[in-house]
């Protein structure tokens, strides 16, 4: 019977590799499945290999058990592990040394060092700060049997779920660092256009602040003169705008407090409804449909998606592994449904491009440049060529919403004082004219 080699990962997401006896591939992958394993790659051996892979399969049974153990975690170790993670803490990082430690980590890792080296190369360097004590924390777990992706988790809460879905992506496709390269760079785009976009927005804010002060200027000093004024001129007669103006200032000097308690709670209970888990489907949907921003939103989601899947697939995992490791790295719960239908779709025997067809989220240009990948075999560089291209769309789309930023402050403003300008402007016309009609 042939000998299949195979690379698989078991429920607890390590990376199992091994031979099986099977008739043919689709029997081995029908018995890895009853093992519980989701296999990554199987590969028939070729005869001579058979053999020597029959005859060291005792000795790779006896080895792989005490192997198991650290991985597993199980017992007083486990334990240990749990009253560690409890002692320690999860240590902090911003999102500067986050991007830091990621290019560090994926040039190693690119250069040919393994992943314990890598960290122990980081650890020993001086110039690191507080990466140090990241890059030994990991280095522990990871030299202790654990996946990665869950010492990332352990370690610090800068390391957001997306990133570890990310690395166990990685861990499973043999990419690391490939994935993590990427991921800093998606990383450094994101870090340079928030500072971008903080920039853009110092002169707007300035100008708001402006306004506000002489709105204030107005509201509280100039207006009531200019009212004390007409009152005090016989016959003269407060305007309409005057009167709501000086109305809505006594309110707010008067209850000024009430408004802000009422403000503060409004933003703790949204916060508190936000980051409630039954709430985080609707926010993400609401993010979606936001003006402006939703659509940067899902570009995002595409080419974080597209970028993914291009790593996993070019690296030899099969499409519907690829997906599935996919969905557990996008953050967005709707986009995250959405897959799970492709996911299911595939998984059916449809092909990839109708079942992101019947999804009905993914744009046609988007599916369009997938089915020539798939026509021709080479649906990575497809998707990788989209992913490009949504990544200028989505720069494209944020130079455009900080283009459009000042502008629409500066017709808010120029509203506003206006407005009170022409109030303050037509109650002193009002005054003049009726001195001049009584004399």
């Amino acid at each position: 019977m042939p000998v299949f080699t195979y690379k698989a990962l078991n429920n607890k997401g390590a990376v199992s590799q091994g031979d099986i006896d099977a008739a043919d591939r689709t029997d081995a992958m029908r018995l890895l499945d009853r093992k519980g394993l989701q296999p990554v790659s199987i590969k028939e051996a070729t005869a001579v290999n058979s053999a020597s892979a029959k005859q060291a399969k005792p000795a790779a049974k006896a080895a792989a058990k005490p192997a198991a153990k650290p991985i597993a975690r199980g017992g007083a170790e486990g334990e240990k592990a749990k009253n560690t993670e409890k002692s320690d803490g999860l240590l902090k990082m911003k999102r500067a040394e986050v991007v830091m430690f990621t290019e560090e980590l994926s040039d190693m890792l690119g250069g040919g060092l393994q992943l314990e080296p890598a960290l122990l190369a980081m650890e020993n360097r001086q110039e690191l700060g507080n990466l140090k004590n990241i890059a030994r924390r990991l280095r522990q777990d990871v030299r202790d049997g654990m996946n990665f992706s869950n010492a990332l988790r352990r370690t610090s809460a800068g390391f957001d779920p997306l990133y570890c879905s990310l690395a166990a992506a990685g861990e499973a496709s043999g990419a690391l660092d490939t994935i993590l390269r990427r991921q800093a760079h998606y990383l450094k785009t994101i870090q340079e256009l928030q500072a971008k976009f903080v920039l853009a927005l110092i002169y707007p804010a300035f100008l708001v602040l402006s306004c506000i002060g002489v709105s204030i200027l107005l509201v509280t000093t100039l207006i009531p003169q200019l009212t004390s004024l007409i009152k005090s001129t016989p016959g003269a007669k407060v305007p309409l705008g005057a009167e709501l103006m000086i109305g809505m200032s006594n309110f707010l000097s008067h209850w000024w407090h009430v408004i802000t308690l009422v403000l503060v709670a409004a933003a703790i209970f949204f916060k508190a409804w936000r980051d409630n888990p039954d709430n985080k489907a609707t926010w993400d949907g609401m993010k979606l449909r936001m003006p402006l921003f939703g659509k940067l939103i899902s570009s995002r989601f595409y080419v974080q998606f597209l970028e993914t899947m291009a790593n996993l697939v070019s690296n030899g995992l099969p499409l519907l592994r690829s997906l599935e490791l996919s969905r557990d790295a996008t953050g967005n719960l709707v986009m995250r449904k959405q897959l799970d239908t492709v996911i299911s779709q595939v998984g059916d025997g449809r092909s990839f491009t109708k079942a992101l067809t019947r999804a009905g989220v993914f744009p046609p240009l988007l599916i369009d440049m997938v089915a020539v990948g798939e026509q021709t075999g080479k649906i990575d560089i497809s998707l990788r060529r989209a992913a490009e291209r949504y990544d200028r769309e989505m720069a494209k789309d944020m130079q455009r919403l900080m283009a459009l930023v000042t502008p629409i402050i500066l017709v808010i403003m120029a509203f506003l004082i206006g407005s009170m300008m022409y109030l303050i402007f037509t109650s002193i016309f009002q005054t003049i004219s009726g001195l001049n009609g009584k004399h």
